[in-house]
């Protein structure tokens, strides 16, 4: 059994969740959340109290210790409780964590072996580095070739191991070079994509192209995202692994914006993409006077080059990383597996 403990902001840690358990036998692995059960979940699935509930949380960080354990929680005990019982329950071959070093450091006290899915940004701090520390294994979901992605210690960078993007969408051809007609304005449920006026002055300024909405408000979420996508001629997009993990899958070229995040996460994405040889526009924000100009650059863009950042195979590179962490035989540092 493999314990898989998924964040519960925006919906990108738990998609990555469901394509990893994809990858690995039938029923071995228990969702550990405090999101609510998919309906597509392919195991058992433990729903942990929420941490962040409290009116006036104290001491969160554990004098920079840790990243949120607020004192007095109930919230906070039940959760570490109801993981600690499952462990003692389940006697689990491995946990992974994406993310919280909380739930790794407390499946390595309790004798687990810890997988840690690594973001990008800074994470040099002592939470990070205790979280990276008592892992057994580091995962990062960008491939190998893309550079800086996270700032932390030499030794974290060595034992690290990108697997490359990974996206629950199937792999397609992608669009090659072209006009662009058909714009889609991709948004995410952790926040990030164009508000109203940002949308509106798009669309005067680019007369003839359709403007479309995906995940920008709770009534245009969709679970299917892949027809709407590979409908378009271009994304506009946030700098979120999931989204453009997604993006990337369909093969279509992209105006990526990163976000202000925790750690300079979407910031370090930026700019690694804006390095590579991949179908993007780095844009500085969402709100610009120049959107004729970005969607005439935009048609020499070549989708197909996103599989530098998806091959399609990320997830199982993850889920043989796993198996070899509960097997005790570890992969080589570094590189794809």
């Amino acid at each position: 059994m493999i314990g898989y403990y998924i964040h519960h902001h925006g919906m990108g840690h738990l998609r990555r969740a469901q394509a990893i358990a994809a990858e690995l036998p039938p029923g071995s692995v228990t969702g550990l959340s405090s999101l609510p059960r998919p309906g597509d979940w392919p195991g058992d699935w433990v729903e942990l109290e929420r941490d962040d509930a409290g009116t006036e949380p104290r001491g969160v960080d554990a004098n920079g210790h840790l990243h949120w354990v607020p004192l007095h929680d109930p919230g906070l005990r039940g959760r570490m409780g109801r993981l600690s019982a499952w462990i003692l329950e389940t006697g689990p071959a491995a946990l992974v964590a994406d993310v919280s070093v909380e739930a790794a450091v407390l499946a390595r006290l309790h004798g687990i072996p810890v997988v840690t899915v690594a973001l990008p940004g800074v994470r040099d701090d002592q939470a990070h580095k205790l979280g990276f520390g008592v892992s057994d294994a580091l995962l990062a979901a960008w491939p190998p070739e893309a550079p800086r992605m996270l700032a932390t210690s030499p030794e974290v960078l060595q034992r690290l191991q990108p697997v490359g993007a990974i996206s629950g969408l199937p792999l397609q051809p992608g669009r090659s070079p072209g006009a662009v007609s058909r714009v889609l304005v991709l948004g995410g449920a952790g926040g990030g994509g164009m508000d109203d006026a940002a949308l509106a002055d798009a669309r005067l300024q680019t007369p003839g192209v359709e403007w479309l909405e995906l995940g920008t408000t709770p009534a245009n979420r969709s679970t299917k995202p892949l027809p709407h996508l590979i409908a378009a001629d271009l994304v506009v997009t946030h700098a979120g692994q999931g989204a453009l993990a997604d993006v990337a899958a369909a093969g279509i070229p992209a105006v990526v914006v990163p976000q202000d995040r925790p750690h300079e996460e979407q910031a370090a994405t930026g700019r690694a993409l804006a390095a590579m040889d991949l179908p993007v526009i780095v844009s500085p924000g969402f709100a610009r006077r120049d959107w004729a100009d970005v969607l005439a650059a935009a048609a020499a863009l070549d989708g197909r080059k996103w599989r530098l950042w998806n091959d399609g195979l990320a997830a199982s590179r993850a889920a043989a990383a796993i198996r070899q962490v509960m097997s005790q035989d570890a992969l080589p540092a570094g590189g794809r597996a």
